[in-house]
């Protein structure tokens, strides 16, 4: 039997913690931060669990 291959934009976007929690950045954090406040680009800025409805499609393509 062939080996599995990883998901690579999943990889790319989800990291699994040491506890197996599934991370993920939030979206809006890349560019056109000009006009957005100090206060909404540090909110962007931290890492979110990833909601428990997707984490079993999610881990799937990582091979997890």
């Amino acid at each position: 039997m062939p080996k599995n291959k990883t998901h690579s934009g999943t990889k790319k976007r989800i990291r699994v913690t040491g506890s197996g929690k599934l991370m993920r950045e939030q979206a809006g954090a890349r560019h056109l931060l000009e006009h957005k406040s100090s206060r909404k680009t540090r909110r962007l800025a931290s890492d979110q669990v990833l909601k428990t409805a997707d984490a079993k499609r999610v881990r799937a393509l990582l091979g997890k």
